[in-house]
């Protein structure tokens, strides 16, 4: 890993990792993917409702995206920019900083969650205010801000639908762009009649009538905040300009009507240029909703005299993301627009749910961000690189070609080598140490391999008269606990071709 420096005030330099901040917050997971996975497995109705949801997005995603026929050279255009900004980083954020500050706006730099949430805490204080209202934000999911606030008699409301029902019922996310995926309308209502003060005792599970309480129950919040903290899809470099996509309304609500503006913003978020929204502006929703546009872009640059927050800010959050840049194999995970796709795609998240990759950052995107947010040396997190079946289906729905599996396996290496796996290494060997290494040995020599399928008849007496094989032991028997293994075949093909070649002459 090569260092990356960002010009950070003050930030610390040495080493290729030395200085480089880890992540923290809602980003490690609290137990391994296999353990939690397991226990996710066992709820049919979360199985049923993930795969009511995917499918549906997954096929809207579909037929808006057969519309164009320049899709994949899009995707070729956004991948570009993307490259282009992480390998200008430090000189666009520094360009971000003046022109959003030469436009009326102060820029704050977060190391890490801790420093970000006391800023957030520190600019809320000094308005006097003790409620805010939030738009949809996974930067301030994954910093942990809402339990914060709330720890220190701050009171944060989200808006958004899906983040209110989770909110309302005391959940996770588990979706990164739908988080109340894993609920569903009957679900829904329960929690609204259970939390929401003076709901219609007679709410119905109808979806209309669900948005209608929930409209009334925020409206209040959005006409009395002064206070409103966002995220951001988009930073623009060249304007100083911030950017969210949303689909309700209530994000516009949040960045129009308060007093202050605070926003947090992940520092792989900038792109250098606004004409660069043209094509994010195709591939996010497309790739997201299955919308061809979505209905609320709202950007604002600054301060507007007599429009809107008069009190705005920034914060440039890092929270792990240098150290994920300092990796060549594994940067390109910054190159995420938070589209959701290739969760929707995925057949490990459809079947598991969010909540088991214990992160703000579920599914292949997250199997890959969380760890290079974290470090894969990170226990809490080493498992997740494993959490995929490599089927490379999160790779063809990407809009900016992020080639997910591939690095899974970096991961995996990494992992292997330094990680946790690596720790366990060091004491004695297990049984797939012993096995890899067997297999490293013959296949590394052609005379030895063939010495191996000598003993091909061995193993076929192994299987039954079905020619399968369905209990192996040791380490085989995991795999053989839900599938049968083919008997080998009764002579190797370098035997074959032998006899062969040897009968041709």
């Amino acid at each position: 890993m090569t260092a990356v420096s960002l010009g950070m005030p003050g930030f610390p330099s040495g080493g290729p990792l030395r200085g480089l901040p880890r992540g923290t917050g809602n980003i490690s997971a609290v137990e391994p993917f296999p353990q939690a996975a397991h226990r996710e497995l066992g709820d049919a109705q979360l199985r049923a409702n993930l795969g009511r949801a995917t499918h549906t997005i997954r096929d809207k995603r579909l037929k808006v995206v057969s519309e164009l026929p320049d899709w994949e050279a899009l995707r070729d255009a956004g991948s570009a920019i993307k490259t282009e900004a992480m390998a200008r980083l430090p000189e666009l954020l520094t360009q971000f900083e003046e022109q959003f500050a030469a436009r009326g706006g102060t820029v704050h730099w977060a190391r890490d969650a801790a420093e970000a949430n006391a800023i957030v805490e520190g600019l809320i204080r000094e308005t006097g205010e003790k409620e805010v209202v939030k738009v949809k934000s996974m930067a301030t999911q994954e910093i942990g801000l809402n339990e914060h606030l709330e720890e220190r008699g701050i009171a944060a409301f989200e808006t958004d639908l899906a983040e209110l029902i989770v909110q309302l019922g005391h959940d996770r996310p588990s979706h990164i762009l739908v988080p109340a995926i894993h609920k569903n309308r009957t679900e829904i209502r329960d929690i609204f009649l259970r939390e929401m003060p003076d709901v219609d005792p007679t709410l119905t599970d109808e979806p209309r009538r669900l948005a209608m309480a929930a409209r009334a129950h925020l409206r209040k919040k959005f006409l009395s905040a002064k206070v409103a903290i966002s995220g951001a899809n988009f930073g623009i470099a060249e304007t100083g300009t911030l950017g969210v996509v949303e689909s309700e309304g209530n994000g516009r609500m949040c960045l129009t009507l308060p007093e202050t503006l605070i926003t947090v913003m992940g520092i792989e978020k900038v792109l250098p240029r606004a004409q660069d929204l043209e094509v994010f502006m195709q591939l996010l929703p497309r790739s997201s909703t299955g919308e061809r546009m979505n209905p609320y872009t709202s950007m604002w640059t600054g301060v507007t005299p007599g429009d809107g927050p008069q009190n705005v800010h920034v914060i440039l959050l890092d929270n792990g993301r240098t150290r994920a840049l300092a990796d060549r194999h594994g940067r390109s995970a910054l190159h995420c627009i938070r589209c959701s796709a290739c969760m929707n795609v995925c057949p490990v998240y459809e079947r598991t749910g969010g909540h088991a990759y214990g992160s703000t950052y579920p599914g292949p995107i997250g199997a890959i961000l969380s760890p290079l947010l974290t470090g894969v040396e990170a226990e809490e997190n080493a498992s997740l690189p494993y959490a995929s079946s490599l089927c490379g289906a999160c790779f063809d729905a990407c809009p900016v070609k992020i080639n997910i599996p591939e690095i899974l396996v970096h991961l995996r290496g990494e992992d292997v080598s330094g990680g946790t796996a690596g720790r366990r290494r060091r004491g004695f060997p297990s049984q797939l140490d012993v096995a890899l290494g067997a297999a490293s040995w013959a296949l590394s020599s052609g005379d030895r391999l063939g010495l191996l399928e000598k003993g091909l008849p061995i193993a076929r007496a192994l299987a039954g008269r079905d020619e399968k094989i369905s209990r192996l032991p040791g380490l085989g028997a995991g795999w053989t606990q839900s599938r049968d293994v083919p008997a080998p075949p009764s002579e190797s093909f370098r035997s074959w071709w032998k006899k062969r070649e040897k009968e041709a002459r």
